[in-house]
Order: C-alpha cells, then structure tokens, then sequence
C-alpha cells in the first residue's frame, strides 16, 4: 500500500503538474474516440500499449474480454451499460476488443468443474465464451497447449467481436461506416499486437 500512496502523491507532484492544462480541460467533459474493451489481467495496460493520454480511451475490463450478448445484457448490466453510455452517450468513432497471450480465462475454459469449486461467480462468467473452447476442440482435436491457447485467445476475440454485433445501436452504426470495430491479440512477451479484420477473417500483424 506504501507504493501505491507515494505513487499518488508522485502523480500530483509530477505527471498531473505536466499535463495540468488537459486536465483542467477534461474535468468539465469526456470526448474518447474508442471504446476500449480488454481483460482484466494486470498485464494488459491500454493506454500504455496504444501510446493514448486521458480522455483518449473509454475503457470496459472483464475477465477474457468477454462481452455479454445484447439479448443476454440484462444479466450483466456493469458491461452492457457501459457498451451502451460509450457508444450512445459519448459517440465512440472505434470499438477494440482486445484479447492476449496466456490469458487466465480462456484457460480456465479447460479445467473441471472440480477445479472450478472455488470460484462459482467465474465459472459462471466464463459460460459466456464456453462455444470456443468447444469450437478449438472441434477444430484441433490433437493440438497442443501451446497450439490450444493461442487458438482459443485469437477466436475468443472472434467470439467476442459477434457479440457485440447483438447490440443494435453497434450493428448499426457498424453498417453505417460511423462505428469501426477492431479486434486486438496482444502478446506480451513481444509487445506484438495482431490486428484481426472484420471483413477478411485473420490476424495480421500491426507492423508500421
């Protein structure tokens, strides 16, 4: 707790003293350009790997980057309001789904319910993306971990991508050329992030 109080008071003395005029600025309103929308892991920073300063990204953090479908948001009111104020409210021109490497919560996807015990509330969480663990099983019936783990990273993204096209106000901006939405696979120990293209069906690397 010691580190997180002297950082605060870093921030004041710091940060908060360079970027003054923007935050005078955004204490009296929001503009983001993008809805953000990524796990919940520690290790993916937004900002930090979009190079973004406040007021920039309208961020939405969930175990796997799992999106609720629309008709199922009733549910989870936390992700689906937040989908709705962004897109509704603020007028997001971009929405970035963004997944990553040795994510917890599509491993999870492949333990037992034993293993699961302790943790009911995630378990139930991750029901929602329980089709593409059985999609890579389809698909790579002898894959291995490795093989298993990317899979299941990139299509949960996928997964994730057609969820958000159950919210009406999305698909229809979307149909509109108003709304751009993005899917991201971020690799930590790399810092590659690949770029997954709605219309053609793959990955490609972001690569200048």
């Amino acid at each position: 707790m010691d580190k997180l109080s002297s950082g605060a008071v870093s921030f004041r003395e710091k940060d908060f003293e360079t970027h003054k005029g923007l935050f005078g600025d955004l204490s009296k309103r929001q503009k983001p350009h993008t809805l953000f929308i990524g796990c919940s892991d520690s290790r993916l920073v937004p900002s930090l790997i979009t190079s973004t300063i406040p007021g920039e990204l309208f961020i939405i953090r969930s175990v796997a980057n799992i999106i609720p479908p629309y008709k199922k948001g009733i549910n989870y009111p936390a992700i689906s309001s937040a989908i709705e104020y962004a897109v509704l409210s603020l007028g997001v021109e971009h929405i970035i789904v963004c997944g990553h490497s040795n994510c917890g919560g599509c491993a999870s996807l492949y333990k037992t319910e034993e293993q699961m015990k302790d943790l009911p509330h995630t378990n139930l969480w991750l029901e929602l993306a329980r089709p593409v663990k059985n999609r890579v099983m389809q698909m790579l019936p002898k894959a291995t971990y490795a093989e298993r783990e990317w899979m299941t990273e990139q299509m949960n993204v996928v997964e994730q991508i057609t969820h958000l096209f159950t919210y009406p106000y999305v698909l229809e901006r979307y149909n509109n050329d108003t709304l751009d939405i993005i899917g991201w696979y971020y690799i930590i120990e790399t810092g590659e992030i690949y770029n997954y293209d709605v219309d053609k069906g793959y990955f490609e690397l972001i690569n200048g």
